[in-house]
């Protein structure tokens, strides 16, 4: 078991019913708020609920000791851990925006719609985003670029737009856990105490399998649509046309691309390369598409002035086109930083809830009551795989559904000689995986608002993230793949 963490003077620790308290108010809130506002609920009345839920959260620490001051201290805390994926979000936004301004979005749709198929789209969207997450080590910067396009060739190929983010969220996700530049890797390897590619190469019995059954699972899928006919085909090369005529494609306009994907190679942080790329997608629209950007400031300016308001509009409010063609409009009428203001407000809320529920002594009193009726070494995989996925519900943030985890049961591995990596692939086949399927959590309001689908409508399609925890959880109580420590590691375990 970890070692307890001592409770402040004058505190009383919370009881089992306390601590589930919280979550019961949070779960009924949500059902009413789906029952009332259906796919609306994400527009205020979840974030209502996350806000009460925290409340109830905040007087059950109170009433057990815990100053208000410190209450309030532990929410700014909370909130200041998001304050990265917020600006990111920011940035996201403005990308989206300058790009289509810039053509760049519908270069690669036009190209997209020559290449790829309906009835290997999905498999291939999949790939692509898996290999391109892989070598830069992101799903976000993944889904926030190459995923951005892969939505509007879905939409001009009449593809299903929840099966297209399920598949671009699991290849990007795959590339995420498997690459050695991937934060959430290094984090695992690190909570869990193993060597980092000793932790890859452990993923891969749990990760590989999963990512095949996808990748046929998604081939089953696009099975149904019919290869592009010559009717297909007159429908593509009008919606290729129909850009055409408002903006001026070629192969030049993917270099921002290109320069976003070669600085997260680098290792570049997140923000300062996706807001580079929004900057550089002002700069293209500017040089190579004048005329919509001079029509899209509309009138009362002129020249350069009129350049500079259309690419300024483009990142904080995004583009919107009114060509009449309500396929092409709608593909390309998206984006600026004002688009995820709700999202931002989601999370917040979340953040706080999630705060207030660790500053109380909850989720530690959670988490200990699921770990004390582990005894077999199945049951501690499964109640490490359970608590990942509870932490994204219940902090909705990713990092902390690994870290958390990743402490209060690395000395309880250690105990049971169990090697570090057994933890590690755990954290991440629950924590890093599930985070997207969790509505407010960080990476769920984030696929949720770059790609422009509900996460409850991409949750059902989103099969690799579904199907690795579940493999996680068979091979755990099937004892596949457990790796024990050597007796000399057992022994000093035993006298930590």
């Amino acid at each position: 078991m970890p070692t307890d963490t001592p409770t402040p003077a004058g505190v009383r620790a919370p009881s089992l019913l306390q601590a589930f308290l919280p979550l019961l108010v949070l779960v009924v809130l949500l059902a009413g708020g789906v029952a009332l506002f259906g796919e609306d609920a994400a527009y205020g009345a979840n974030q209502v609920s996350l806000v009460l839920a925290a409340a109830v959260a905040a007087l059950v620490g109170w009433r057990n000791g815990l100053a208000w001051q410190d209450l309030q201290d532990a929410m700014v805390h909370g909130v200041s851990i998001a304050t990265s994926a917020i600006f990111i979000l920011l940035a996201v936004g403005a990308l989206i925006g300058t790009w289509i301004l810039a053509g760049i979005v519908p270069t690669l749709i036009h190209y997209g719609l020559l290449l790829l198929d309906p009835s290997w789209f999905y498999l291939a969207a999949c790939l692509l985003c898996a290999a391109i997450a892989m070598s830069i080590g992101s799903s976000w910067t993944t889904a926030g670029t190459v995923g951005v396009a892969l939505m509007g060739v879905a939409g001009g190929l009449g593809m299903d737009p929840a099966i297209t983010a399920g598949a671009i969220i699991s290849g990007a996700y795959f590339g995420d856990k498997m690459s050695p530049l991937s934060d959430t890797t290094n984090l695992a390897s690190a909570a869990a105490g193993s060597e980092l590619f000793a932790h890859i190469r452990h993923m891969v019995w749990t990760t590989f399998p999963s990512f095949g059954l996808a990748l046929a699972g998604f081939a089953l899928l696009g099975a149904g649509g019919q290869a592009a006919g010559e009717t297909g085909l007159e429908a593509v090369g009008g919606l290729s046309a129909e850009m055409a005529k408002h903006f001026h494609l070629g192969p030049h306009l993917l270099v921002p691309l290109a320069v976003v994907l070669a600085m997260a190679a680098m290792r570049i942080p997140a923000l300062p390369t996706v807001l580079a790329g929004a900057l550089l997608g002002g700069v293209f629209a500017v040089v190579f598409q004048p005329e919509a950007v001079k029509a899209f400031a509309g009138e009362g300016v002129s020249g350069g002035l009129a350049l500079l308001k259309g690419a300024w509009m483009a990142m904080f409010n995004g583009y919107r086109l009114e060509s009449g063609v309500t396929a092409v409009d709608s593909l390309l009428s998206r984006g600026g930083m004002s688009s995820m203001l709700n999202t931002i407000w989601l999370i917040l809320s979340a953040m706080a809830f999630g705060a207030l529920m660790e500053k109380a002594g909850l989720l530690e009193r959670l988490v200990r009551s699921v770990l004390a009726a582990a005894r077999s070494t199945g049951s501690l995989i499964a109640a490490t795989l359970v608590t990942a996925f509870g932490s994204n519900v219940v902090t909705a943030d990713q990092y902390i559904s690994i870290a958390l985890p990743g402490r209060l049961y690395r000395g309880e591995y250690e105990k049971r000689g169990l090697a570090p990596v057994n933890l590690s692939r755990a954290l991440e086949d629950a924590g890093t995986l599930t985070s997207p399927l969790v509505p407010w959590n960080s990476c769920g309001a984030y696929m949720a608002a770059t790609l422009g689908v509900a996460t409850w409508s991409y949750l059902p399609y989103a099969l690799f993230n579904l199907i690795n925890p579940v493999l996680a959880l068979l091979f755990a109580f099937a004892g596949i793949k457990i790796l024990r420590l050597a007796a000399d590691q057992v022994r000093e375990a035993g006298r930590g």
